[in-house]
């Protein structure tokens, strides 16, 4: 495994890896085998005429390290993507630009040398891990503007905190020049944003999404987990109770779907024993693809993929959490 720490050290290793990639015939122009997700050219599916022999893609993951079992779940799948003669290249950088003058970037859990052993298992090939200096020689005037679905939410309670997302995922995608890049689907504000910054830049990238990783009693893995308290762990938790039980009610329609999670919440996030409840910031449900709300009028119809979402404090933690939720077919289990 090559650990890159400057840009000069990473376009060496890039270009080592690409000529192992070049043994390999050019790829089809549509998703890779087993691939869902969306890239700049539409996703467009090959042709029974046009080469499909499989070549080496270059797969890259994101992070800002720390990581946990939710971040290796996407080693493992960007591993697949790759293919014979592919390359995973990880990313490990806590971004200041997505850090408001309040929260929490000096204490951000960092943990380098744990995750560069972590990659060597998962057989990552390259891992970058650049200093702020070297992602930022000079101040970024120029940003990324996410538009408003990058405004409500989790840009209404951090603002600015999506123009710093997509700006370094952005500058990442034209350092690395991936093939495929893989985000988890706990992040689903961040997962519709970026894939509209690839549809709306034409950049010719897959987004592959991975399944939200869950502890056994449905909290989702997160690096900010280790802030909680052991009596703040066992109200974590309701968070995903909560949005299971609004999901199961998807054959009801929308809002039904909004009144079972509340209600929920309401019954399982009152104070008790283990501390205060959570401190909801928003639960909401939106389109899976722009983000925006559904509409939840009880007699109102709505078909297609949705996001039921929370953003949450449970003591000084601040969580995020979100459930697929389907309308309009035979299936309307949460899938996540």
């Amino acid at each position: 495994m090559i650990v890159a720490n400057t840009r000069a050290e990473l376009f060496a290793a890039l270009e080592e890896l690409r000529a192992t990639q070049a043994r390999y015939s050019r790829p089809s122009p549509g998703l890779p085998a087993g691939g869902t997700g969306a890239r700049g050219d539409g996703g467009r599916e090959p042709s029974m005429t046009e080469d499909s022999s499989p070549r080496g893609q270059l797969v890259l993951v994101p992070t800002m390290g720390a990581l946990h079992d939710g971040h290796l779940a996407l080693l493992r799948r960007a591993r697949e993507l790759a293919g014979p003669g592919g390359a995973v290249v990880v990313s490990i950088f806590v971004n200041p630009l997505q850090f408001g003058p309040s929260e929490d970037l000096d204490k951000y859990p960092r943990t380098l040398e744990a995750d560069l052993a972590a990659c060597e298992k998962e057989r990552v090939d390259l891992v970058f891990a650049p200093s702020a200096a070297e992602m930022y020689p000079q101040r970024q005037y120029v940003m990324v503007d996410p538009g408003p679905a990058g405004e409500a939410f989790e840009g209404e309670f951090r603002p600015g905190f999506f123009h710093g997302v997509l700006t370094v995922v952005l500058k990442l995608f034209s350092l690395v020049r991936p093939d495929i890049a893989v985000f988890g689907q706990k992040d689903a504000q961040q997962l519709a944003l970026v894939r509209a910054m690839v549809a709306d830049f034409a950049l010719p990238i897959v987004v592959e999404a991975v399944p939200t990783v869950r502890a056994a009693d449905g909290l989702a893995l997160s690096s900010r987990n280790k802030y909680l308290s052991a009596q703040q762990r066992t109200v974590a938790p309701a968070l995903h109770r909560a949005l299971a039980t609004g999901a199961a009610a998807a054959q009801a329609g929308p809002a039904a779907v909004l009144t079972a999670a509340r209600e929920a919440l309401d019954v399982g996030a009152r104070p008790g024993p283990a501390g205060p409840a959570p401190l909801v910031d928003y639960l909401a449900l939106v389109d899976a693809r722009s983000y925006r709300p559904v509409p939840a009028e009880p007699d109102g119809d709505y078909d297609g993929d949705a996001v039921l979402a929370i953003a949450a404090r449970v003591g000084t933690t601040r969580l995020i959490d979100n459930v697929l939720v389907q309308f309009g077919t035979e299936r309307h289990a949460a899938d996540d």
